[in-house]
């Protein structure tokens, strides 16, 4: 049988987190030597100039989001639609109670 101790209690791993360093001003200077060798002709990179278009795709991967987007509901018509339903219940249930419980 072991015995319980206070003088071998294992202490519990520590968190190690390693920051990843990020310099603005090494970024902003790869850009403007990029910038300045394609102004030049020296660098043709089209995969510099690549902005991806992700606006909207999650919308047209759901089917119930773009059923929503073809009637012209927005999400603010959605909330509002929410607040309606929830002030209804709200009155129907206070009615409920004054009914059957005064």
């Amino acid at each position: 049988m072991a015995f319980f101790s206070f003088y071998s209690v294992r202490k519990p791993r520590q968190f190690e987190h390693k920051p990843i360093y990020w310099d603005p001003r090494k970024e902003d200077l790869e850009d403007r030597t990029r910038r300045i060798k394609r102004e030049l002709g020296v660098l043709d990179d089209p995969l510099d100039e690549y902005k991806p278009d992700i606006k909207g795709k999650f919308i047209e991967g759901t089917t119930h989001l773009k059923k929503s987007q073809m009637r012209g509901d927005d999400t603010r018509s959605r909330k509002y639609k929410n607040v309606k339903l929830a002030v209804a219940l709200a009155v129907l249930a206070a009615l409920l109670w004054i009914l059957f419980f005064k």
